[in-house]
């Protein structure tokens, strides 16, 4: 009578789902510390490598979706996968795992269960791979169209991608050909409908009437609506033209709610409430320009520069 030695367990496959665990849970806490910020609920993070990056892509028009953080459905993903991780180390799981595994093998089972018993595994794969796509499009946007480096946003796109490799390696697949075949058609879902969404972010001048300014979209915070309204009470004025990418780029940075409180002139002639007029007085030759303390200053000006100049003595977790 002869044994077969059953082959030992590659080691990865032993440690995958903790070290999964560990990984989505670093990304749940980075997502969560952006969406927190974003809120004014926590400080102002300091983001590696300084230069106003993090701040620049994170309240910039692909910071957001339906009014809130784009990090939040981040975080959402992330504590999905930190419970499909871990939830199978349980003993109770395992069993019921274990019995799928049983049912599978057999022939009515494996009809009615599948090949592939872990879903866990086939729905963490999913996500995991859904997240690194997105990732992908938006490391693009940051680097071609907002034009700056977030270490946070690096972060969370190299957990994804992390997540997913994990994911590939961390099982014997039984069937390759469909395995590639389900990741090719993810990829063109997530990716078609991500560059989707992108496109259209990036075409905020749609205008709602003739004339108006395109629609802030980013999300205020506290010490943003009170500087909004600070620089209101104290007759700062911002100088803007509905068609200029630079005024809307300035409004992003107070957010929707904080830009409604700003006192801000229409400087174009064909302009909805346009007060051209005004503007040639002031001889505005650049947008936006900002009149604080009786003083003209052309730019768009970060916030702390706008605290400075205004005499803001308020919160700065902006």
């Amino acid at each position: 009578m002869t044994t077969t030695r059953q082959r030992p367990e590659p080691v990865l496959h032993r440690w995958v789902r903790p070290l999964m665990g560990a990984l989505a849970t670093v990304g749940a806490i980075d997502t969560a510390s952006i969406s927190l910020e974003r809120w004014g609920v926590i400080s102002k993070l300091s983001c590696p490598g300084g230069g106003g990056g993090c701040d620049k892509v994170l309240t910039s028009p692909w910071g957001t979706v339906a009014g809130l953080p784009l990090s939040l459905f981040g975080f959402f993903a992330y504590g999905a996968l930190v419970l499909l991780c871990l939830l199978p180390l349980i003993p109770a799981v395992q069993q019921w795992l274990a019995n799928r595994a049983a049912a599978a093998s057999s022939g009515l089972g494996a009809r009615r269960s599948g090949r592939n018993p872990d879903l866990f595994w086939q729905l963490g794969f999913f996500i995991s791979l859904a997240m690194a796509i997105f990732s992908l499009v938006l490391i693009w946007l940051m680097l071609f169209k907002i034009q700056a480096i977030c270490a946070f946003c690096f972060l969370s796109a190299g957990l994804s991608i992390s997540l997913l490799i994990f994911h590939y390696l961390g099982r014997d697949w039984p069937d390759l050909g469909q395995l590639i075949f389900r990741s090719v058609i993810g990829l063109l879902l997530v990716g078609l409908g991500s560059l989707s969404w992108a496109a259209a972010v990036d075409k905020p001048a749609i205008l709602l009437e003739k004339g108006a300014p395109p629609v802030v979209v980013s999300v205020s915070n506290p010490a943003k609506e009170a500087l909004a309204e600070f620089l209101n009470q104290s007759g700062a004025v911002m100088y803007s033209a509905y068609w200029c990418p630079h005024c809307h780029e300035q409004k992003e940075l107070f957010g929707k709610d904080a830009a409604a409180k700003l006192n801000i002139v229409e400087c174009a002639v064909d302009g909805k409430n346009s007060q051209a007029a005004l503007c040639e007085s002031k001889k505005i030759d650049g947008f936006p320009s900002w009149e604080i303390n009786g003083k003209l200053d052309s730019g768009v000006k970060r916030l702390n520069q706008l605290a400075d100049l205004s005499g803001f003595q308020g919160p700065r977790s902006f």
